[in-house]
């Protein structure tokens, strides 16, 4: 059955009026177009509504039976689709992000602070969590959407990349490789290597990046946050390839950081539930961030 929202109003105007011509004015139709649009419900629903002489327009039993039952149901609507309209422009609300460990660290504070300014009436929600939790998350819809690492190609999510964060190396200032400007991936041949766990987004990245340069190493501790690693490092254990977004505002007073070629990185992405667009609150936070993860690209430059 094949019945539209106007027939039915174009309905309810008759039958609260009982002329055509009134009806018509109220639901902004010519006469012929209320005529016609009567006609159309009558031939869905395969039942006379209306009996209409030169005098007068007349329920029949079933277009009585209908117009009792339409008023609450259209008032209720109309009530609904208002709400809804409304969302476009609420102010207020919660927004829940989840976000992967060095991006809560290092990204998302400074998004928390803006928005804080820029939308008071915002309750910004952050979930820290690693980052198959952080997808987990969006994909459950215990969050509007995540911050993560690129991650692998997926049918459920949909995600914008917002930053490129290349990677580097990070070796104490007397290793042999501390002198150069800039090092080769390759040069890292045989190199001891502390790295983040698999439980980063980035780590995969980095094996690819190690293999396919032939940069052989031995990872002799694999640990879950940025300060570890930077601790071990300093300690001898090994040298490290960390993304450039998990060196602390400070730097490493104690650790020497060189950028590492040919240039490799990954991509920063805010990603959400395929086909399932975030709400208007949730997508101003998303614009936010967007913009704030712009302004530090730009502040590299």
């Amino acid at each position: 059955m094949n019945v539209t929202l106007r027939q039915l109003r174009v309905f309810r105007a008759i039958a609260g009026g009982r002329n055509f011509s009134r009806a018509g004015d109220q639901v902004g139709l010519s006469q012929p177009a209320v005529s016609r649009s009567v006609g159309e419900l009558e031939s869905q629903l395969g039942l006379k509504l209306l009996d209409r002489t030169t005098r007068e327009v007349v329920l029949t039993e079933a277009g009585q039976s209908l117009a009792l039952r339409l008023d609450r149901v259209l008032d209720e609507l109309d009530q609904a689709l208002a709400e809804v309209h409304g969302m476009a422009g609420a102010r207020r609300g919660k927004v829940r992000v989840a976000s992967s460990p060095t991006l809560s660290a290092n990204l998302m504070p400074a998004c928390i602070a803006e928005c804080a300014r820029r939308e008071p009436d915002i309750d910004f929600v952050l979930l820290d969590r690693i980052q198959q939790d952080v997808l987990d998350s969006v994909r459950a819809g215990e969050v509007d959407f995540g911050v993560v690492v690129e991650p692998p190609a997926s049918d459920d999510l949909q995600g914008e990349t917002i930053l490129d964060d290349p990677f580097c190396l990070v070796l104490p200032p007397g290793h042999r490789l501390a002198a150069r400007p800039t090092v080769r991936w390759s040069a890292l041949d045989g190199e001891p290597l502390v790295l983040l766990d698999h439980a980063s987004g980035s780590r995969r990245l980095i094996d690819g990046a190690l293999a396919e340069h032939g940069a052989h190493c031995e990872v002799r501790q694999q640990v879950g946050h940025p300060t570890t690693v930077f601790r071990m490092v300093e300690q001898g254990i090994g040298i490290s390839v960390m993304p450039a977004l998990a060196m602390p505002p400070a730097g490493l007073l104690s650790l020497t950081v060189r950028p590492l070629l040919p240039r490799m990185q990954r991509s920063i992405m805010l990603v959400h539930r395929r086909n399932r667009a975030p709400s208007p609150l949730a997508q101003r936070v998303w614009d936010l961030i967007r913009e704030m993860a712009a302004q530090r690209a730009g502040a590299r430059v």
